[in-house]
């Protein structure tokens, strides 16, 4: 089993829902388990449009190779409605995966680790809250100026 962290956000429909829906339905992907879940937390749109978005970081523990987990996460987003019509799109739901073990990857489809959870409180604020050897102090102070709301 591999420890690996996945990003969750929404910001069309009922998100809070949306949000805990997705964090029992990853628990269900096989060979994968979710071992911690963040609180929600509310944050105004970054590089996105759209109303506020609700986000949250889960830990699991997966089987599955990081591509096989990036299939299974994608067929949860359209699942849940999820639409592509341009980037940075409202959405309904929008799981990322942040990392998989120590997997450095750079494909069309997939970069581990994420390219850009650094530059995000949305990821980083909850990932400290479940893995706090995850995220070290500066890198939080580098996002302080980010509106962030734990619900």
């Amino acid at each position: 089993m591999t420890l690996a962290f996945v990003a969750l956000g929404a910001n069309l429909g009922d998100a809070p829902a949306t949000v805990r829906i997705a964090m029992k339905q990853i628990d269900m992907i096989p060979r994968t388990r979710v071992t911690a879940c963040s609180s929600l937390y509310r944050t105004a749109p970054f590089e996105a449009s759209g109303p506020d978005f609700i986000n949250a970081v889960v830990a699991i523990d997966t089987g599955l190779a990081p591509h096989a987990l990036l299939d299974a996460l994608q067929r949860l987003e359209q699942h849940a409605g999820r639409e592509r019509p341009y980037h940075h799109a409202p959405r309904t739901l929008d799981l990322d995966l942040l990392c998989h073990g120590d997997t450095v990857l750079h494909t069309p489809r997939l970069t581990l680790p994420h390219p850009r959870m650094l530059e995000r409180a949305f990821v980083l604020v909850p990932l400290a809250e479940i893995a706090p050897d995850r995220v070290l102090p500066q890198q939080l102070a580098a996002v302080a100026g980010q509106a962030i709301e734990r619900l």
